[in-house]
């Protein structure tokens, strides 16, 4: 009896063990959007064209699990009710696909939301800030999503080539830890050719 409840005891110790090394740990409380800073006299036309992803951040990454994530590019084409459809272009395995979004601005300029969210079943709210950007260099964009009633965000650092200055770079990582991410949160792409360039 006695041994029979030791080894019951270690079952579920070691049970427990398992369980607690696999969860993840809380994500990270995403800020207000109103404490996430936006591009001054945002210009709708300078910022379209393609940018490079050179660098992510986020309460839902991880840099041991994305470390072997690809450079993908977005490309921002402005409509005439100045939203904007978003072509991303990433490497996929050895496969190159596509996707389009459609980011539809607010009533602040460089502030927008995701175009036609019951096509997208499990969203329930999609927002997008230009929080820094000089058009012809590089871009921070803040992206916040509601999904089964749980709150990812990230920021993305964009340029308009595949190499940013160390000091833009550095930029991006202050802006990243000032929303309480951690080095572990951000991650830097290798540039690519597949896919992204032509």
């Amino acid at each position: 009896m006695t041994l029979g409840l030791l080894c019951l005891g270690l079952t579920l110790l070691g049970a427990l063990q398992t369980q607690a090394q696999d969860s993840s740990p809380p994500l990270i409380q995403s800020p207000p959007l109103s404490k996430v800073p936006l591009q001054p006299d945002f210009k709708d036309e300078q910022f379209q064209g393609k940018w490079y992803a050179i660098g992510v951040a986020g309460n839902g990454f991880q840099k041991e699990k994305e470390r072997q994530s690809n450079m993908y590019s977005d490309t921002y084409e402005l409509k005439d009710d100045h939203s904007y459809n978003v072509t991303a272009t990433l490497l996929r395995g050895q496969v190159c696909d596509h996707w389009i979004r459609t980011f539809v601005p607010s009533d602040q300029p460089g502030h927008f939301t995701l175009g036609n969210v019951p096509r997208y079943r499990a969203i329930q709210s999609y927002f997008v800030r230009v929080t820094a950007t000089n058009y012809n260099q590089f871009a921070i964009v803040f992206f916040q999503k509601m999904s089964r009633n749980t709150v990812y965000f990230k920021t993305v650092l964009y340029g308009r080539t595949k190499e940013l200055s160390p000091e833009v770079r550095q930029r991006f990582v202050d802006f990243a830890k000032s929303l309480s991410l951690t080095d572990d949160n951000i991650v830097f792409f290798e540039p690519i050719e597949k896919c992204i360039d032509g």
